[in-house]
């Protein structure tokens, strides 16, 4: 009786998940074939309806993601659809689908308005390294859902980006990374009321900085970075009141460096074509954690004194940029907390400030070669033999900006934290200490 009790709950059971299969709602069946394209077009190698046969928001591939919905048109109940699609081998701990070495990007994502009208994020990583894989022409279709718009490390990638990208109201990231896109940067992204990340690095765009950015008033990261960009820097982008992080190195800016940024907490505007001194407004930024300007040699002017309110400042690179005059004491009265500071290859000439031996708690590198400097230095013996023994792998590189990882600072390796030593190289006499400087790093 027992036995016969127990195979009936058995039986019920069964019947139980059995009906709440059946009425599961399942993925439109238009949207289902919509995926398996994005699928083969990534790579055509693997069979992904042998893989997934099934509902592929029930039983599909790492990457693809769905949710449910509810039309208060149908009494049906809330249906599933596809929320997101991540495409390219990242880690093993996020296994996306992988790419094969023809991938493409499959013409029902661009007009994934009607074939996935859901979607929040696009997202391809390292899946056109091999064959050329151009951007479609004709303008985008992407659903207004859309959030996310990811392009990273695709060098095979190429073509333009098109002023349709401007119809995302919703978009709050895009990435397009390490590839070959060119063309210029479109104005109409400045029409984009939630963009928070535009990062369009190392890649092969022209033309200016548009202006029309500087309306993106959600935007906190701007990563222009390593392209062929020319022009001023917008007055316009001082209107970005939430902007912590600006890179805009490696290019062909020129003019002066702009003033009105007061949000910053990240700047690097090295390896361009800057004039102009370095501006007095950077003391307003209070913020300010990390500055980059080496690789400019049309800034000229002095050190200005702007330094008193800027002590949670952690790393200064202002190398090759023609800068005349003393080093300020006040640099090493108020910026207690900085790791490293760079100012060689300048013009920079008189004894070095004792203030600077103030710096001793919290330097990790200091740079001053290449100079006229003259005198004693500063610094402890001590202090000295800390920086000869001390190891890469004990301090931060770059400097500390962390707190967005999808891009890092660009500057050359003779502007930005490396070796952790006191470099003074090819500077007057600078005392006995001196010596003992120079002949620790071989200099």
């Amino acid at each position: 009786m027992e036995l016969s009790s127990s195979s009936t709950l058995l039986f019920l059971l069964v019947v139980l998940f059995g009906a709440a299969a059946q009425e599961s709602p399942r993925l439109p069946a238009a949207e289902q074939e919509a995926a398996y394209a994005a699928l083969e077009s990534i790579n055509s190698g693997v069979d992904w309806r042998f893989l997934y046969p099934d509902d592929l928001c029930l039983s599909g591939p790492h990457g693809l993601l769905c949710d449910l919905f509810s039309d208060p048109s149908d009494n049906s109940g809330a249906v599933p659809h596809i929320v997101e699609l991540n495409f390219g081998f990242v880690s093993d701990f996020s296994s996306n689908p992988p790419c094969g070495p023809n991938a493409s990007i499959s013409p029902v994502l661009l007009s994934a308005a009607s074939s996935f009208p859901f979607l929040r994020k696009l997202f391809y990583y390292n899946c056109f390294a091999a064959a050329r894989s151009p951007l479609p022409i004709r303008p985008w279709s992407l659903p207004a859902s859309l959030e996310e718009l990811v392009l990273i490390q695709n060098p095979s990638l190429v073509g333009r980006i098109p002023p349709s990208v401007g119809d995302l109201p919703r978009l709050r990231r895009l990435v397009v990374s390490g590839t070959g896109v060119s063309g210029t940067i479109p104005d109409e992204i400045g029409a984009l009321p939630d963009l928070e990340q535009l990062l369009l690095s190392r890649s092969r765009f022209r033309g200016p900085v548009p202006s029309g950015l500087g309306r993106c008033s959600a935007l906190k990261i701007l990563d222009l970075s390593a392209n062929r960009l020319s022009g001023r820097v917008p007055a316009e982008l001082g209107r970005l009141a939430r902007l912590v992080k600006l890179d805009l190195s490696s290019n062909r800016i020129s003019g002066p460096i702009p003033a009105r940024l007061s949000r910053l907490e990240f700047l690097d505007l090295s390896n361009n074509r800057l004039t102009g001194g370095v501006p007095t407004a950077l003391g307003e930024m209070r913020g300010l954690k990390e500055v980059y300007l080496s690789g400019n040699p049309g800034v000229g002017g002095r050190i200005p004194e702007i330094w008193e309110g800027l002590g949670g400042i952690l790393g200064i690179g202002m190398s090759g940029l023609g800068l005349t005059g003393n080093i300020p004491g006040s640099m090493g009265v108020f910026l207690g907390n900085l790791c490293y500071l760079a100012l060689d290859n300048n013009l920079l000439e008189g004894e070095l400030p004792d203030q600077l031996k103030r710096l001793e708690a919290s330097a990790k590198e200091i740079n001053l070669a290449n100079n006229s400097l003259a005198g004693r230095i500063p610094f402890s013996a001590g202090f000295v033999d800390r920086m000869r023994r001390c190891n890469k792998t004990e301090i931060p590189h770059p400097v500390l900006f962390s707190l967005f990882s999808s891009s890092s600072s660009s500057s050359s390796s003779s502007t930005t934290p490396g070796d952790n030593n006191i470099l003074l190289g090819s500077n007057a006499a600078l005392g006995i200490l001196a010596f003992v400087v120079l002949r620790h790093f071989g200099l």
